[in-house]
């Protein structure tokens, strides 16, 4: 099985992200700065002239950002502990391959 991440940088929920930072050690000081890099966004829509309230987001990682694509490795890093269970897996980027041979 083939599998792109895509729009993958926008779905990872902060409150995971963080519990995962500090489940691999990270000191709290580093984690309260990247939790303000992260939160510290909003966002309305606009449909023609109108507008809606705002509202903090709460998933995605800033892409084109030095610290994005590190956040998003660390973040996926035990996806391999989770399916080697139950066949081999092979990252690269923002893809993924899976597959089980059988005898």
């Amino acid at each position: 099985m083939y599998s792109d991440f895509e729009k993958a940088f926008d779905k990872v929920p902060h409150t995971r992200l963080l519990s995962k930072l500090l489940s691999y050690g990270i000191s709290n000081l580093v984690i309260n700065w990247i939790q303000d890099f992260i939160r510290s966004r909003r966002y309305r829509v606009r449909v023609n002239l109108s507008y809606s309230l705002w509202n903090w987001v709460t998933s995605g990682i800033l892409q084109g950002s030095v610290l994005g694509p590190i956040l998003f490795l660390l973040f996926i890093n035990d996806l391999t502990e989770h399916c080697a269970t139950y066949s081999e897996i092979y990252l690269f980027a923002d893809h993924a391959k899976l597959f089980l041979t059988h005898s």
